[in-house]
C-alpha cells in the first residue's frame, strides 16, 4: 500500500506546470497595450525605450522581434495578426537570446595602451588538474582561448637530453607537453573568440643554446603575426587595435636569467644545501617581515628566475652568442630592479615593463604602498599569480588586483569556484573580447599629483535595484529525481555584490517550495561606492533540509554592462558552461 501511494504522489508531484507571467509582465503588457489582447510592433516599440532603456531601438527593430516570436513560436511564415499576445510578450522578455542581460559587441575604446585595459590572463595555462601531479597538455590552453583568454603563461624547460625543449610545472610530478605542440594550437586558436592580441609569458629555465632554439621555433610558427618592437625596450606600450591578430611574447630578458641562475648557484654552492619545500613553494605571508617578502625566492617555484632580478632589464650588456635572437622576441620585458617593494614600484620615464607579484605579495603591497602600486600600473603593467601553496589549483579573490590597477590578475582555470566566477564575469565585459578598459578614475592623476585610493571612504555613486522574478528550466536540463528523489525542488536564489568591499553583500530570497518554476517576485536595493568594479553575482541553490543545499546555477554579470528593464538572465554551471535552457527573469533600475 505504501509503496502505491508513493507512487501516486511521485507522479503527481512531478508534474510541470508553466508559470504565468509575474505581475510586473502583465502590467507592462497592460499598459503598452492599451488595454486590448494583443501588443503591436509600434507598441512595443514604445516598451522597448520606455522601459528597456533601449533609447536607439527602431520601430524596425520591434517589427523585426515580433516577426521572429510569431515565426518562432507559431511556426508560420505569413501572419494574420502582426502582433504579440501576453504569452508572446511573456516569452520574448524571457528569451535568453532576444533579451540578454548585458550586450556582446566590444564597445570600449580600444586605442589607448595596452596598460589602460584589464586583460583576461591564465596562470600555468598547460595544466589540466592540480599544480603537482596532473598532466601538461596544449587542450587548456586551447579551451582558455576559445573562452577569451588573452594571456597564456608556459614554463618552459629542457627535456631530459637536453636538447630540446617541453612545457611542465618545474619541480613536480606533471607529465611535460612539447613547447612546439602549445605554440601550434596557439597560432590555430588564438584568435577564435577575439581578435585582440594574445601574451605568451614564458617562464624561461633554459640554456642559451635551448633560448635560440625557441626563437627558431617562435619565429617559424608565428611569423608575421608575431610583434617585435624597433627599440629594445617600449617607452609606451601599443593599442589592443594596432596589435590585434598579433602575438606578444613576455619573459626575462636572457643576461638577467643567467646572472640569476649564477648567483643562485654560488648560493648553492656557498651554502651546500638541498632546496626546501619553503624554498620551492614560499613560506605563508603570516611568516614573512615585508623585507623578507621583498626579497625571497618567490613562492612559485617557476617565477623564482623571473621575479627576482638583479638587474635592469634594459641596461646595455654584454651579447651573448645566441641569445640576440631570442631577446629580439621579447617585446614586453619581465622585470624588477635591484631593491625592495618601493624600488620595484618606480615608474620610469623612458621605458615600460612587466612587474610579476604573487597574491600575498599584492596584499602586502597594497597595506602599504597601495597608491604607489595604482601609479605604476598606470603605464606598467602588473601581473598577479596565485600562491604556491594552491596545489589543487584553486584561485584566490581578483578584486583587490583590480582595485589597484592590476591587469594581469592570473587565474588556474581550471580551478572552479566562487572566484573564478567573478572572473568570468569581469571578462564578459566589452563583449567578452578579453581586454576591458579601466574605469577613468584608476587613470587620473589629480592635480595635486595623487591617485586612486581605495582605501578611501567613498560616497555612495548610484544604487542598484534588482528584481528577481522566476526561473525556468531546471526540468529541461536536470533529472526528475535530479534535486529529490520523491517530490519537486525547493529553490531559492541569493543575489549580491562584489566589487570594492564597502559594496560586497549578499541577499536571498525565501525557498519556494516545490516548484520547478518557481516565483519568487523579490526585489534588493544594492548601494554602490565604486559601480565601475561591481560585479552582480547570482546564485540558485536547492534547499535540503538533511544534507547541504544543492547547487541549481550561478552567474555573474559586470554591473557596468547591465541592461536596465527585464531581462533573461541564463545560468551556467560550477564549471562556467551555460545550461541549454536555465535562465532566470530578472529586472534591473539603476536611481
Amino acid at each position: 500500500m505504501g509503496s502505491y501511494r508513493m507512487c501516486v504522489c511521485f507522479t503527481r508531484k512531478f508534474k510541470v506546470t508553466e508559470a504565468a507571467p509575474p505581475p510586473d509582465v502583465k502590467d507592462a503588457f497592460n499598459r503598452y497595450a492599451e488595454g486590448g489582447p494583443h501588443m503591436t510592433a509600434e507598441q512595443l516599440h514604445r516598451f522597448l525605450v520606455d522601459v528597456q532603456g533601449q533609447g536607439f531601438a527602431t520601430k524596425g527593430d520591434a517589427e523585426g522581434i515580433v516577426q521572429q516570436l510569431l515565426q518562432k513560436r507559431h511556426h508560420m511564415a505569413k501572419f494574420r495578426r502582426h502582433a504579440l499576445t501576453l504569452d508572446d510578450f511573456h516569452h520574448y522578455l524571457f528569451s535568453a537570446d532576444l533579451n540578454p542581460p548585458i550586450g556582446d559587441q566590444v564597445h570600449h575604446d580600444m586605442t589607448a595602451p595596452l596598460s589602460d585595459y584589464f586583460i583576461y590572463t591564465g596562470h600555468n595555462s598547460y595544466l589540466t588538474g592540480n599544480q603537482l601531479s596532473s598532466d601538461c597538455s596544449d587542450v587548456p590552453i586551447i579551451k582558455a582561448l576559445k573562452r577569451g583568454v588573452r594571456v597564456v603563461e608556459l614554463d618552459i624547460w629542457p627535456n631530459s637530453t637536453k636538447d630540446d625543449v617541453h612545457v611542465l610545472h618545474g619541480r613536480t610530478l606533471t607529465t611535460p607537453v612539447e613547447l612546439i605542440k602549445c605554440l601550434k594550437s596557439i597560432k590555430e586558436h588564438a584568435f577564435s573568440a577575439s581578435p585582440y592580441p594574445v601574451v605568451i609569458t614564458l617562464e624561461d629555465h633554459l640554456t642559451p643554446d635551448l633560448q635560440a632554439k625557441v626563437a627558431q621555433m617562435v619565429t617559424q610558427t608565428f611569423g608575421k603575426m608575431l610583434f617585435c618592437p624597433d627599440s629594445e625596450c617600449l617607452k609606451e606600450l601599443p593599442t589592443p587595435e594596432k596589435l590585434k591578430y598579433r602575438i606578444i611574447i613576455s619573459t626575462k630578458p636572457p643576461k638577467e636569467y643567467l646572472e640569476a641562475e649564477s648567483n643562485k648557484r654560488k648560493m648553492n654552492n656557498s651554502h651546500n644545501v638541498k632546496e626546501s619545500d619553503d624554498d620551492v613553494w614560499g613560506k605563508e605571508p603570516a611568516e614573512l617581515t615585508v623585507d623578507q617578502e621583498d626579497d625571497k625566492t618567490d613562492s612559485d617555484a617557476s617565477e623564482n628566475n623571473q621575479d627576482n632580478e638583479e638587474t635592469d632589464a634594459c641596461e646595455p650588456e654584454v651579447r651573448l652568442s645566441r641569445a640576440p635572437a631570442y631577446k629580439h622576441l621579447i617585446a614586453l620585458h619581465a622585470g624588477k630592479p635591484k631593491g625592495g617593494l618601493k624600488e620595484a614600484l618606480k615608474v620610469e620615464p623612458d621605458k615600460v615593463r612587466r612587474l610579476s607579484l604573487s597574491e600575498q605579495a599584492l596584499e602586502k603591497a597594497t597595506m602599504s604602498h597601495g597608491t604607489d602600486v595604482v601609479r605604476f600600473t598606470q603605464k606598467n603593467i602588473l601581473r598577479i599569480y596565485p600562491k604556491g601553496t594552491r596545489f589543487n589549483s584553486s584561485n584566490y579573490k581578483p578584486l583587490i588586483g583590480w582595485m589597484h590597477g592590476a591587469q594581469m590578475v592570473a587565474f588556474n582555470m581550471q580551478g572552479y569556484g566562487r572566484y573564478l566566477w567573478l572572473m568570468h564575469g569581469m571578462f564578459r565585459s566589452n563583449g567578452g573580447c578579453g581586454y576591458v578598459k579601466k574605469p577613468d578614475f584608476l587613470m587620473n592623476v589629480n592635480p595635486n599629483g595623487s591617485v586612486f585610493n581605495p582605501k578611501a571612504d567613498l560616497p555612495v555613486k548610484k544604487t542598484l535595484k534588482v528584481k528577481v522574478y522566476m526561473g525556468d528550466g531546471w526540468h529541461l536540463d536536470f533529472k526528475q529525481t535530479y534535486f529529490d528523489l520523491y517530490s519537486p525542488p525547493d529553490f531559492y536564489t541569493r543575489v549580491g555584490i562584489a566589487g570594492v568591499p564597502a559594496d560586497e553583500i549578499m541577499k536571498k530570497t525565501k525557498k519556494k517550495e516545490d516548484d520547478w518554476t518557481p516565483v519568487w517576485d523579490e526585489e534588493f536595493a544594492f548601494p554602490l561606492r565604486v559601480p565601475e568594479l561591481a560585479l552582480l553575482r547570482v546564485e540558485v541553490h536547492e534547499y535540503d533540509m538533511s544534507e547541504k543545499d544543492d547547487f541549481a546555477g550561478q552567474t555573474c554579470l559586470p554591473v557596468s554592462e547591465l541592461k536596465p528593464g527585464i531581462r533573461a538572465v541564463p545560468l551556467f554551471n560550477r564549471k562556467g558552461e551555460k545550461f541549454n535552457s536555465v535562465r532566470l527573469l530578472m529586472r534591473f533600475e539603476f536611481i
